[in-house]
């Protein structure tokens, strides 16, 4: 078969990272534990926070059993039946999952939301393996002027709060105007409205806009050697960790994960 081309920047992540965690165990009784091994939030059901809309990776959809699909929501929608569960998302906000804030305050098991693992994070926050990789991006007007991040000076630059992008745009364009949004469902209709004059965001993402309207283009990307995780509340999920990572290495090994990907983050 020929190999597809993949959106520029976007990786596997290395499969040697998702080593099988030795007390987990996925297969058809994972999930069914007499005594709610994992310690669900609701037994039988992984519920899952995510900030939505963040197309390819979280997007509302009403045909979809749990209302929401995307990368992230369909992958994880693949675990949990790995472990004999089945899948609830919540919408939150992403700067109070990113900080831990959500996490240990019990509302979900895990947060799904196309989060970098960084060494911040992890202060807060316990990580799955790697599951994608990705890099950071410049999306503009297509008749902007703008060629690169070395042309936003005194320029209004979107951003969504609390996120990589955020500080790549901080430490990178210091003359810029950033402007903080909550979520890519705020960043977009602003960009369409002429109230910033670029995003700076992950590339999938910006990917997702570039083609939808052509009066938009990527002009740069950025390495930042990020990979993203599942969250879970800091120390307090060990057991539901250890089983998604190896409920995930099952999906890379059945060839289940590379369907999703290519759904999603494949090159049309």
């Amino acid at each position: 078969m020929r190999r597809r081309n993949i959106i520029a920047g976007i990786a596997l992540a290395a499969t040697a990272t998702l080593a099988l965690a030795g007390c987990a165990t996925g297969g058809e009784d994972a999930g069914s534990g007499d005594d709610n091994e994992y310690g669900l939030v609701e037994p039988g059901k992984l519920t899952v926070c995510s900030d939505v809309p963040y197309p390819p990776f979280e997007i509302e959809d009403s045909s979809a059993p749990s209302g929401y699909s995307g990368f992230d929501i369909e992958l994880l929608g693949a675990v949990a039946e790995k472990l004999d569960l089945e899948i609830a998302v919540q919408d939150v906000g992403f700067d109070a999952l990113q900080s831990g804030t959500t996490l240990a305050a019990g509302t979900c098991d895990v947060g799904a939301s196309a989060m970098t693992i960084s060494d911040e994070r992890k202060a807060n926050i316990d990580f799955s393996d790697p599951y994608v990789d990705s890099m950071q991006s410049l999306l503009v007007r297509a008749d902007s002027g703008i060629e690169s991040i070395d042309d936003l000076d005194g320029k209004n630059v979107g951003v969504q709060q609390g996120t990589t992008g955020e500080s790549y745009a901080t430490e990178n364009a210091p003359g810029a105007v950033l402007v903080q949004y909550p979520s890519d469902g705020e960043l977009w209709p602003a960009m369409q409205a002429g109230q910033i004059e670029a995003i700076l965001q992950d590339q999938p993402v910006n990917y997702v806009h570039e083609q939808d309207d052509s009066a938009y283009k990527i002009v740069e990307t950025y390495e930042t050697n990020e990979s993203y995780g599942f969250a879970f509340a800091k120390g307090e999920k060990d057991a539901l960790r250890e089983a998604v990572d190896s409920a995930l290495q099952e999906v890379r090994d059945d060839g289940t994960y590379q369907e999703i990907f290519d759904k999603y983050l494949a090159v049309k």
